[in-house]
């Protein structure tokens, strides 16, 4: 099986925590400035617990958290958590387990929330020996006015860049 990044979490991830700084950045030309990681000088171990045809096993997830303590990281950063937004019981649960087994005042442990939500009962991996985090919001706002028939302008948000789209008049329910 391939070790490359199926669907780009992987390098999402490692970007976010080692990235170079990148300094004309933007996204399709909204939010231009400087884009880095949080610490671009870090030497990077990644660990592949995923795939795409089967998803995430709990045998590769273990086996990752004994190959980054024995390799002696400093910082576990594990970005897999929830798709079904159910908490499982941490005797049952790999990624709890594979955090008790590295967490030590040597290895820091921090993995994401999960994916779904803000809902109830949507925040995975809640082991008080690791860290959880969530992506946070963006200081900008990409806003783009629609106008209807009736001349009513609604403030919305686009990351559409492109010249002005022609009228259309179209049907839709609004609520």
């Amino acid at each position: 099986m391939s070790p490359k990044d199926a669907n780009g979490q992987g390098t999402y991830t490692a970007s976010t925590a080692a990235g170079k700084h990148a300094f004309r950045s933007s996204m399709g030309g909204y939010a231009a400035g400087i884009a880095k990681g949080v610490a671009p000088k870090a030497r990077l171990a990644v660990y592949k617990v995923c795939w795409k045809s089967s998803g995430c096993f709990d045998f590769d997830i273990l086996a990752a958290f004994d190959a980054a303590v024995n390799d002696g990281v400093d910082v576990i950063s594990i970005s897999v958590g929830g798709g079904d937004g159910i908490s499982t019981s941490y005797h049952l649960d790999p990624i709890a387990i594979g955090a008790y087994g590295a967490a030590s005042p040597e290895v820091f442990v921090s993995s994401s929330t999960g994916n779904d939500g803000p809902n109830l009962m949507s925040v995975t991996n809640l082991a008080h020996w690791l860290v959880t985090v969530r992506a946070g919001t963006i200081d900008r706002n990409f806003s783009a006015d629609v106008i209807l028939s009736d001349g009513r302008r609604l403030n919305r948000v686009s990351l559409y860049s492109d010249e002005q789209l022609k009228r259309k008049d179209v049907s839709i329910g609004l609520s």
